[in-house]
């Protein structure tokens, strides 16, 4: 508000000098005109400006709500302001020629494609400010990622041309904001809103250690109690299809058995459905995906029960830490390409100490 009243306190002045300038004696009749002129067009000035102090304070003051965020006026206050200000400049020369505003107004027809061209981006952008406020498709706070750009963290500003956002690395990338619209972002205020976030990891088995489980190993593996009503429920399941046909059972090659790394995926749903730091109201599996050069993948996909970063990357060590740790207990070894210490030792030499 003050700085409104400062704008607006500069009229009493103009006015005093545009009405008195006729009262001082032996001045031109030029010279009252121009000083008149100039007085008015200081006073228009005046006006545009003080306006545009209004909208700005008003545009803090919406800032202060909680839906600010959300649906952010920034982008149509800056509009209005160039709105204000261009019929401003117009007022100020028409003031400045002493010629009626209506004669250069008349003249903007003939002038729509020049503004055209000189408001292009304006426009644009205008136009992509409604789409993104009005389709709720980005908020001061979300973190999105616009890899053309080079953006990937917090939206700290969205402007009528242009949107900051505020990468990890603490560096500013400044997008367009038509081009919002024109290319593809990825927002993550869907992880957020949701309260879990996805881990989507595989690990690596080595082929080679996959195999059937011994009946010895198998009674040995009960005592994981995460696994003992899996293999009660297999053990029975197998035993019933095994005695369906009894020339099954007759050679190890017909009958169904248990694996280690079926044992080994049942631990590990067991393990994430139990664990405090998973949610379960979400996605929660464990799968088998295509072997390849690289080994075998047993994926693992659930969601963490918090968004916060830090936690997330604890949550997702601390388990694949107990996982490969207790792979070795199901005989199934975690695939990795050899290296020179590998080649070493299958050539029968000594590991030197660091």
């Amino acid at each position: 508000m003050t700085r409104i009243a400062r704008r607006l306190s500069n009229l009493l002045p103009a006015f005093v000098i545009g009405a008195g300038i006729a009262a001082v004696p032996h001045i031109p009749e030029s010279a009252v005109t121009l000083v008149r002129n100039l007085t008015a067009g200081f006073a228009i000035l005046t006006v545009a400006l003080a306006i545009g102090a209004a909208l700005d304070f008003g545009n803090e003051v919406y800032d202060r709500r909680d839906s600010a965020a959300r649906r952010p006026i920034k982008g149509y206050v800056q509009v209005a302001k160039i709105v204000i200000f261009c019929a401003a400049g117009i007022l100020i020369i028409a003031a400045l020629i002493d010629r009626s505003p209506l004669i250069l107004f008349s003249g903007l027809g003939a002038m729509a494609a020049v503004l055209m061209l000189v408001f292009k981006d304006t426009i644009l952008s205008l136009v992509a400010s409604v789409q993104l406020t009005s389709n709720d498709m980005i908020r001061v706070g979300d973190w999105i990622e616009m890899p053309k750009y080079g953006a990937d963290g917090d939206v700290i500003d969205i402007a009528l041309h242009t949107v900051k956002v505020q990468n990890w690395d603490k560096t500013i990338t400044t997008i367009p904001t038509h081009k919002l619209i024109e290319d593809s972002f990825k927002n993550w205020r869907g992880m957020s809103e949701s309260g879990g976030r996805r881990i989507k990891r595989a690990l690596m088995i080595d082929q080679n250690s996959v195999r059937f489980l011994a009946p010895g190993e198998t009674q040995a593996m009960r005592r994981f109690a995460l696994i003992a009503p899996y293999l009660d429920a297999k053990l029975a399941d197998i035993g019933a299809w095994n005695e369906a046909l009894p020339e099954r059972g007759r050679d190890a090659v017909n009958a169904r058995r248990i694996t280690n790394i079926g044992t080994f995926r049942a631990y590990i749903d067991a393990y994430l459905a139990g664990h405090p730091r998973i949610t379960g109201g979400m996605t929660l599996l464990v799968r088998q995906l295509a072997p390849g050069p690289d080994g075998l993948p047993i994926e693992i996909y659930c969601f963490t029960a918090t968004t916060a970063w830090a936690e997330y990357e604890d949550i997702q060590a601390d388990i694949f830490d107990h996982l490969i740790a207790i792979m070795p207990e199901f005989g199934l070894r975690l695939f990795q390409q050899p290296t020179g210490l590998d080649f070493a030792t299958s050539l029968g030499g000594e590991r030197r100490a660091a």
